[in-house]
This record gives structure tokens, sequence and C-alpha cells, in this order.
């Protein structure tokens, strides 16, 4: 089944929000509407498994581990009419020419990807994905403080909050992130 048109979606949030739960669920209907569906991953996200996209919740769906986001039109099968991408933080600023060319090309191209890192600001090519999509959900998780709804991923070390100049991308889950609200997320600097 082909789309008449092609569009761009973005599912973001914190971690433990439902961005993968939410991408997964979008897949499956394709799949049940018989739309030929492919998905892709970062390589360097092997949290669950190599090759599939696993939320923390435990669901999961094939995929294909990729280092860059030009593989994505090198790996493209034909006849595909929805394509999906999960972690897209972790992806080069190419995707969103290539995100972009499949959208014209009358793909469905979903995205899942936080919209900030630990520090709390715009991570990787998901501000601009969001600039330029059709539809954006923006999910929020359960502050690990306070239990309002949060919007912030907080990195710990050893417990505490992760300082300002640590590095951006160490891939992990709950032993090394946690969600939290606004007035309970912190960046220590210096």
């Amino acid at each position: 089944m082909k789309h008449h048109t092609g569009s761009l979606e973005i599912i973001t949030g914190s971690m433990f929000c439902g961005k993968t739960d939410e991408l997964i669920r979008r897949l499956r209907r394709a799949a049940i509407a018989r739309q030929k569906v492919q998905v892709f991953k970062p390589a360097v996200d092997f949290r669950y498994s190599t090759e599939k996209v696993t939320s923390h919740a435990g669901t999961e769906f094939a995929a294909i581990p990729i280092q860059s986001a030009a593989e994505i039109l090198e790996k493209r099968e034909k006849g595909v009419t929805v394509i999906a991408v999960d972690e897209a933080q972790f992806f080069d600023e190419g995707l969103v020419s290539v995100a972009q060319s499949l959208a014209d090309d009358g793909v469905r191209v979903i995205i899942a990807g936080l919209d900030t890192n630990f520090r709390g600001e715009p991570f990787g090519p998901m501000p601009v994905l969001m600039a330029l999509a059709e539809k954006v959900d923006k999910l929020q998780a359960i502050c690990m403080v306070c239990g309002e709804p949060a919007t912030r991923t907080q990195r710990l070390v050893n417990g505490h909050p992760a300082r300002y100049d640590d590095p951006v991308v160490i891939v992990g889950a709950a032993e090394l992130y946690e969600a939290r609200c606004r007035q309970h997320h912190e960046v220590p600097r210096g």
C-alpha cells in the first residue's frame, strides 16, 4: 500500500517516557495495514539487542543497525512505504536530509529520539527534525523525585547528578539515567 504523500512524524521526550513503545505501536499498525516497513537504529545502541529496537518495557521490533544516516538510503528496500528510525539523537545531521528525501519520495518517516541531552540542551538532529515534521508528539515520563510529569533526562554518576562537562553521549538505561521534572533536573557546573 503506497501513501499518496510522504510525511515526517517525530516521537520525542525524555528517557522513560515511552518513545520506543509508541514507535513500535505505529509500526505494528502499519504492518497490520500491509504496509512494507523498514526500521533502522544506531549501531552504538546495543543495550537490549543489536538487530531490534527494544523499549525499556520489553516490546521489540526487528531493526537494521547502522553507523550513519546515509546508510538508510543505501539499505532501503524496494517497495518500502514506512521507514522508522529509533534513537535518532545519536545520528549525524545528515538524518535531516535523509528524512526529507524519503518523505519527498512518498515514504511515511517515523523518527523517535530524545529532544534534549542530560544537560537539558537540544540533542543532535532532533530540533531540526521537529521543526520540519508534519506531526510531533512530545511524551512525558514521571519524575523520579516528586512524581510530577517529567520532561528532562537526568544522568547519574554514582547516584549523583552528572556534571555539565561530562561526555554528552553515554548509552545506558536505568543504571545511568532517570526522568526528572524541570524543578528536580540538576546539572552542576565546574
